[in-house]
């Protein structure tokens, strides 16, 4: 990928494009967990996994 001098959208961003594959990393893992915990702790980390992105898109907007 070729480096832009500035950043022209979120998806330029490193902490972004860090941020999602972090989070495929992190949901692939917790495929792994016991069914037990699939509606609350695996829920929960999927979530926060996401919110990072979010984050991150949303800081951008404004």
């Amino acid at each position: 990928m070729e480096r832009l001098p500035y950043a022209t959208s979120f998806r330029d961003l490193f902490a972004y494009q860090l941020a999602k594959g972090l989070s495929k990393d992190i949901f692939e893992v917790s495929k792994q967990f016991p069914k037990e915990e699939m509606y609350s702790l695996t829920d929960q980390i999927r979530r926060s996994s996401r919110a990072v992105g979010a984050q991150i898109a949303e800081a951008w907007a404004k």
